[in-house]
């Protein structure tokens, strides 16, 4: 019992720092007339480069004697936030005109550097009150210029804040530059800048329980909505054209089948069999590798109730715009906590498979997804590092990873795989499996395993392929999702085409007397990963302005992680599906 308490201890401190509130200093965001409200510098970086951030005072603005750095939860430091007070001081209700913050002497490396953001199309970010603000750092005059050595590059140097209030809480900020208060960095020569605010407060009606929604509106609009529930419409003919293929399928083909079958035994025990029914000996065969399948079967059904709780963290509310860092949190400790689920299904299943090495199997569960994203974390942190860039992760908040996958990740998968080695389950096959395989007959090229794995991925890919460019712009660009119904009405129809496409693909598997359909059908449900990673590509090249090294690394590295789950996950979708249709048919008929 002491150790129970003690694992329930554990996980209520996971679950407690999970999804911290994203509070401001003044914890119910009520202030007097006069009380300072807290505006945090957060990072800026390439407009377009969504992973190559920086803290706000690596450039060379006036900083405030006492830079001050807020503590931060896991999540927001996941998510590249490094946010610390910023210089201006808005008070609660006091209108400021002009107020200068500093003047300050550029240097001509200074020049340089701000002029190089610029032309990088810098932009920062802040939070006020816990309000996003964002703005340029400044432009470039190419009117009339057709070589870029004739361009102007200018500096923002006045930033108007407007904020709106209703009684003793802030509802709005918007922050916009004077395009008249300029800083002339085109030359490499020394500048005098003071740099300038000013703030205006007004009145609204807008409750603060929605102060947020605004940031919402943008995925909402008539012409969105109307493209998502497009994706909806070809996603559900896609799911009915396959439905009444299959249901042509198993209500004439296998029905004409059983007809024969019963017909054959009863009229002519020594007729030859021919087609599915003939290598019903060897159709239960186990698989080569029988430990790696359990694992990636572990590995894919552990990724697939991570994905679930996410869907139902979003669903009610969870993930609401700018809550930052909560995504993040909730999938390392979700992740941390279903880890258990990975170790039963794998060492349950293997022992099913009649495998004895259960150990070795366990291991290999526990690496099978987390090694290839350890290591692509590991080349990508150190990417990052050498940039100075916010993505890099303090050595702190790696202690912290560290001792969550060794305190409650491993522990739970070793639990998990001891509760699996003593289920004493046993493989239920409705047929006995032969002693010596059958010999499988020569077949065209388009029945083997890559062409199948085509066909098996592309149908689940045109139903999402859709709703893949909203997804791709709000992780990889500054477009804002937050319409989960619709993703996670999405998600079910992958899950049902692809089930069903695997599902057909055995079928005719089976037909043409290829008894080995363990792999392919998880091979052939976790194709669609691939084909997402093939649309990686031609988002990048395409419909993105993402460019520079460390950008590239972070968007194809963890784009393979991200396919990499998603094949994983549906392959085991894919082949619990085939598992349940051959266990039915085989039931239905009577094998020597």
């Amino acid at each position: 019992m002491a150790i129970g308490g003690e694992w329930h201890v554990v996980v209520l401190l996971l679950l407690c720092t999970a999804f911290p509130a994203v509070r401001s200093d003044a914890s119910d965001h009520k202030f007097k007339v006069g009380d300072p409200v807290p505006l945090y510098a957060n990072k800026v970086g390439p407009f377009h480069n969504p992973s190559e951030t920086y803290r706000y005072f690596d450039l060379p603005f006036c900083s405030p004697g006492n830079v001050k750095d807020k503590s931060e939860a896991l999540g927001e430091v996941l998510n590249g936030d490094r946010l610390v007070s910023a210089p201006y001081k808005l008070d609660f209700l006091a209108d400021k005109e002009s107020e200068v913050i500093c003047k300050k002497h550029l240097s001509k490396e200074e020049v340089a550097v701000f002029r190089s953001a610029v032309a990088k199309d810098y932009y920062f970010q802040m939070y006020y009150d816990d309000l996003p603000i964002w703005g340029f750092l400044g432009k470039v005059d190419k009117e009339g210029k057709a070589d870029p050595s004739e361009y102007k590059y200018h500096l923002f140097k006045h930033l108007h804040f407007e904020i709106f209030y209703n009684k003793d809480r802030v509802i709005e900020i918007n922050a916009r530059t004077d395009p008249n208060a300029l800083v002339d960095l085109t030359d490499d020569k020394e500048v005098d800048v003071e740099f300038v605010f000013s703030a205006k407060w007004k009145e609204t009606n807008i409750e603060f329980d929605k102060r947020m929604e605004k940031y919402s509106h943008s995925s909402s609009l008539p012409r969105h909505l109307e493209i998502h529930w497009f994706s909806i419409i070809n996603s559900c003919v896609t799911v009915l054209l396959l439905t009444g293929f299959l249901a042509t399928i198993l209500m004439r083909v296998l029905k004409n089948d059983f007809v024969k079958y019963a017909h054959d035994e009863e009229a002519a025990d020594d007729q030859e069999e021919t087609g599915w029914k003939y290598i019903h000996g060897d159709v239960f065969r186990f698989p080569k590798y029988k430990s790696l399948f359990a694992a990636a079967l572990g590995s894919g059904t552990q990724l697939f109730t991570l994905t679930t709780f996410i869907f139902l963290l979003a669903l009610v509310g969870v993930f609401y715009p700018y809550n930052r860092g909560a995504l993040f949190t909730a999938l390392v400790v979700i992740y941390a906590l279903t880890s258990g689920i990975a170790g039963y299904t794998a060492s349950s299943f293997y022992c099913q498979l009649e495998g004895t090495n259960w150990v070795r199997n366990l291991l290999l569960s526990g690496g099978l997804f987390c090694g290839p994203l350890f290591l692509t974390f590991c080349f990508l942190n150190t990417v990052a590092i050498a940039y100075h860039a916010t993505a890099a992760l303090p050595f702190g908040t790696i202690v912290v990873i560290f001792l969550i996958w060794a305190l409650v990740t491993s522990p739970l998968l070793v639990l998990g795989g001891i509760a699996g080695k003593n289920s004493k389950a046993e493989f239920q096959a409705p047929v006995r499996t032969t002693k010596y395989p059958r010999e499988i007959p020569p077949l065209p090229w388009y029945r083997s395993t890559v062409p199948q794995m085509a066909m098996a991925g592309f149908l689940p890919f045109s139903a999402i392929y859709i709703e893949l460019y909203y997804i791709f712009a709000s992780v990889w660009g500054h477009r804002i999702y937050t319409i989960y119904s619709i993703l996670f009405i999405v998600f079910i129809i992958l899950l049902i085409v692809t089930a069903f496409i695997t599902v057909a693909l055995t079928y005719f598997q089976l037909a043409a007397e290829d008894h080995e359909w363990w792999w392919r059908s998880f091979l052939c449900g976790g194709s669609t990963g691939l084909f997402i990673y093939s649309y990686c590509l031609y988002y990048y090249y395409a419909r993105s302005d993402m460019s520079g090294f460390m950008q590239t690394s972070f968007f194809f590295g963890y784009m393979a992680c991200v396919c990499y789950a998603f094949f994983l996950m549906l392959g085991a979708v894919g082949f619990r599906a085939a598992l349940f249709f051959v266990r039915h048919i085989y039931r239905s008929i009577k094998c020597e």
